[in-house]
């Protein structure tokens, strides 16, 4: 499996917006349109691969650019002319240098490195499908007025979510779109808030909304369904509950369907793009855009990536969503000076690079405006795998941790939710924390439905809970070893950010 997680990115805001503005050289729409000169035509043969071309968003300059793409070798496979993002084909394996030299490109590059095939996450670790057995021990737990296996829902009580309810479940007007692998819309926990008119899957760029075209491949391609089951399981007297289980859901399917479930920039610019035009207020974006963890700007490829990805969610904000995101599952200090990446391109050979993740983006996890997550586990400390960094760091919510166990029937310090398949399963990752606060963010557009998405973000950070940093040095899976040092103080720091997100507060 690829990389599904949990993200983040939103005290970064000043410094990224700076770095990517001065690094690009412009933000989407902003720079001027300049006559194309078209490339020489070319017929070399080689890899067929997908492009981003970055241009304006001026009709002539996009049909000039247009004419520029199929004289280089390529073929345009979806404009998206409001954000100026063209998505390409081309197996001319110099159309990225070539395309790159017409006037009014303004960046543009493969985004994979392997050829097309015909036709990644923030989990940590594998699913622990609950048995029959179990399900039945659980439910002789649930209290009255509790879905059947509310007692092994530790993370609601942890965040208020379970008395929030009581309160205001969320509004049917708000909708929280998975970006994801799938989403199975016939379970009987997802089925009674699923929207599948705000549905569709993006994989190869191109939105397909054929009825049932957002599900999941197969049974292996079940985290986008487990983070759903999080943030809107109905309570209906079946399973489990979500953070909002009142609100909507919809699924936006962007991975790859055979085992790699890899989430290529084409796909998830479709999905931005699609969430906004089709009334979303919430993105989950509970994953890395691949092929690359970090996305260095000194790289023409890989900045195109960035500034495609960064139109799209851009433009999503613009139209009043809110987009939240994965922090990751590394255990890295994404404010230190230097990282290793070792997983890059993870669509062919990788090889280890240092990088430094003030010039080298996780997107869309360090994108301006897009709520960075980190995750922590029952007793409230940092999950041992979550990755962390001071002024990077928005919010932190339960996302699992299997060295932090609670006091449950099962005892599961892991996230338990639905399942394709009408099956429930424990998983923990940064993936599973972004979904805790994509719903808490659903009830406070339920209750505030006129803010804006950087209010929605206010009102997040000023409503958290902050344990501030350990008194003790960190030492994640009790090992002897520290694993991580947190920076800052009780109100703001590398661990949690502004804090815990609180879902009773979110309704009070």
């Amino acid at each position: 499996m690829a990389h599904l997680r949990s993200r983040h990115r939103l005290a970064l805001a000043v410094p990224v917006v700076l770095s990517l503005t001065a690094s690009l050289g412009f933000l989407p729409g902003v720079a001027s349109a300049a006559p194309v000169s078209t490339p020489a035509a070319t017929t070399a043969d080689g890899p067929n691969l997908s492009y981003v071309v970055n241009t304006t968003t001026d009709h002539r300059t996009i049909a000039s650019v247009k004419r520029a793409i199929e004289a280089a070798g390529g073929s345009v496979v979806i404009a998206y002319e409001q954000i100026g993002v063209i998505v390409v084909h081309s197996a001319n394996p110099d159309f990225g240098r070539q395309i790159r030299t017409a006037r009014g490109v303004q960046s543009a590059g493969a985004t994979r490195t392997s050829p097309l095939k015909a036709a990644g996450t923030t989990d940590e670790g594998a699913a622990q499908v609950l048995s029959a057995a179990e399900a039945a021990k659980v439910t002789k737990s649930a209290d009255a007025g509790q879905e059947p296996l509310e007692a092994d829902q530790w993370d609601l009580r942890a965040i208020g979510a379970d008395k929030a309810a009581a309160i205001n479940p969320g509004s049917k007007k708000v909708t929280v779109a998975v970006i994801d692998v799938g989403v199975d819309d016939t379970h009987p926990d997802i089925a009674p808030n699923f929207s599948a008119s705000q549905s569709a899957n993006c994989v190869g760029g191109k939105p397909d909304t054929t009825y049932g075209s957002w599900r999941p491949a197969d049974a292996d391609h079940y985290h986008g369904t487990h983070v759903a089951g999080e943030i809107a399981a109905a309570r209906n007297g079946v399973g489990v509950a979500g953070v909002a289980p009142g609100v909507k859901v919809s699924g936006i399917t962007v991975a790859e369907p055979d085992s790699t479930q890899l989430f290529f920039p084409e796909s998830v610019v479709c999905a931005f793009v699609f969430a906004a035009d089709h009334g979303v207020e919430i993105t989950n974006n509970s994953y890395y855009v691949d092929p690359w963890l970090y996305n260095c700007l000194d790289d023409p490829d890989q900045k195109a990536i960035v500034d495609a990805v960064n139109r799209a969610q851009l433009y999503a904000q613009r139209k009043g969503t809110l987009n939240v995101a994965a922090a990751g599952n590394s255990n890295d200090d994404l404010d230190s000076n230097a990282l290793t990446d070792a997983s890059s391109p993870d669509d062919s050979t990788a090889t280890t690079r240092t990088v430094d993740p003030h010039k080298c983006f996780d997107i869309p996890t360090q994108l301006p405006g897009v709520v960075t997550v980190s995750s922590t586990g029952v007793k409230g400390a940092k999950s041992y795998f979550s990755s962390y960094g001071d002024g990077v760091i928005d919010v932190a919510a339960p996302g699992g941790d299997r060295y932090q166990i609670p006091d449950t029937p099962s005892q599961n310090g892991r996230i338990l939710s639905t399942m394709p398949n009408n099956q429930y399963a424990y998983l923990q990752g940064t993936s599973m924390a972004t979904p805790h606060v994509a719903g808490v963010a659903a009830l406070l557009k339920s209750k505030y439905p006129w803010a804006t998405p950087a209010q929605l973000q206010l009102l997040l950070k000023v409503q958290a809970d902050n344990p501030g940093c350990p008194a003790e040095p960190y030492d994640g899976n009790g090992d002897g070893v520290v694993d991580a040092t947190c920076v800052g103080g009780k109100r703001v720091n590398g661990f949690y950010g502004a804090g815990i997100v609180n879902a009773l507060r979110a309704v009070k």
